[in-house]
């Protein structure tokens, strides 16, 4: 054993963060040490939590996306897309770690978010198997783990502002099949829909209306991309549907993506959405409930395509890192950031980001 690291642990559902020193052993090959210079709080870590993911293994080091500066290596020597790496080098890497490539969902229906081998750091791995999330002064990568180095032109802001958000809101466009001029509705104004929406403008889209909550959300999706963003307090569901269609000729929306989380988006989204168009699901990461719907009138006569998106995969990240260096001016990630926590507020950055007091909260060690 090498010494001893601090981290913030989450001893289970419905108890604080504790602060523990954990020790990590010397690097096996191909494993990397990062001294953590950001880790994210997000939606995900609240429904740690509480209880509302199945399967995990308390205790825990939360922290699923992260940006650490190497500082040893065993054996690696580039990143997952064949830039160099070494001490010092800033880097992120894929939350999702050990898929097998060996199995049907790898080989053959080609959709490796749903391998049933894929561990996540942060989520699936416990505090007793090491240092494997974010929330603490070190994070052991794991052989096989697909690392990226930052690009010289963005900063360490530019990333974790973002965070898991930007490359899930990233896939969301791109399940999407987003067309030049497509007129879009994003539900929801966290991290994924304001990523969404920012990515939505780059790729060629049309009007965007955004629909969420707070006040300063919809004034981040404006600074997004967002052509409108219409509030869900204060003003009725039909308001909110009539006012997409008069954007789009009557028609509705050509794509709509829900980055809610809230089951009840759901409804409205079938509404919002033209006949034919595209409806992408990815903001129910956790079983928030059931609504009904009219297999009818939703899905059957409106001829729905409806697309549901699990995550991301390490080709979403390689390609929203070069998207975001092209238009990192046009894509203000930084400024999503509300608040900076230590690792013995992590408690306090949970609660904040439960209350929607800040969009993006950071565990900066």
């Amino acid at each position: 054993m090498t010494g001893a690291v601090r981290a913030a642990v989450l001893p289970g559902p419905h108890r604080p963060v504790e602060i523990r020193r954990l020790f990590r052993p010397a690097l096996a090959s191909g494993e990397i040490l990062l001294e953590t210079l950001a880790s994210e709080v997000c939606g995900t870590d609240v429904h740690l939590a509480e209880g509302r993911l199945a399967g995990v293994p308390y205790p825990i080091i939360p922290g699923h996306v992260s940006v650490g500066r190497v500082l040893e290596t065993n054996g690696v020597t580039e990143d997952g897309a064949g830039v160099p790496i070494g001490p010092g080098s800033v880097v992120s890497f894929y939350d999702v770690h050990a898929t097998c490539h060996a199995c049907y969902q790898c080989l053959v229906a080609r959709q490796p978010t749903r391998c049933p081998s894929r561990r996540v750091y942060g989520i699936t791995y416990s505090a007793e198997d090491g240092l494997l999330g974010g929330w603490a002064d070190q994070i052991l990568l794991r052989p096989g783990t697909l690392v990226v180095a930052l690009p010289e032109e963005i900063g360490v802001d530019d990333l974790i502002g973002g965070g898991c958000g930007l490359f899930t809101g990233f896939s969301a466009v791109d399940r999407a099949g987003l067309r030049l001029a497509d007129s879009v509705v994003v539900q929801g104004v966290g991290p994924v829909g304001l990523a969404a929406i920012a990515f939505a403008r780059t790729a060629g889209a049309g009007a965007i209306v955004a629909i969420g909550e707070p006040e300063a959300r919809r004034r981040l999706a404006l600074r997004m991309g967002a052509d409108e963003a219409l509030p869900l307090e204060g003003e009725a569901f039909g308001a909110r549907v009539r006012r997409v269609r008069s954007l789009t000729g009557g028609r509705g929306a050509d794509v709509v993506i829900e980055a809610s989380g809230n089951p009840r988006a759901l409804p409205e989204g079938f509404d919002l959405l033209r006949d034919g168009g595209r409806y992408v699901i990815v903001g129910h990461y956790t079983d928030a409930g059931a609504v009904p719907l009219n297999p009818h009138l939703d899905l059957n006569r409106k001829h729905a395509d409806v697309r549901g998106q699990w995550g991301s995969e390490f080709h979403h990240w390689v390609r929203a890192l070069d998207t975001l260096v092209r238009h990192r001016e046009r894509i203000p990630f930084a400024e999503v950031i509300g608040r900076r926590y230590r690792l013995d507020e992590a408690n306090q950055a949970l609660a904040d980001v439960k209350a929607l007091r800040v969009t993006k909260a950071i565990i900066t060690p």
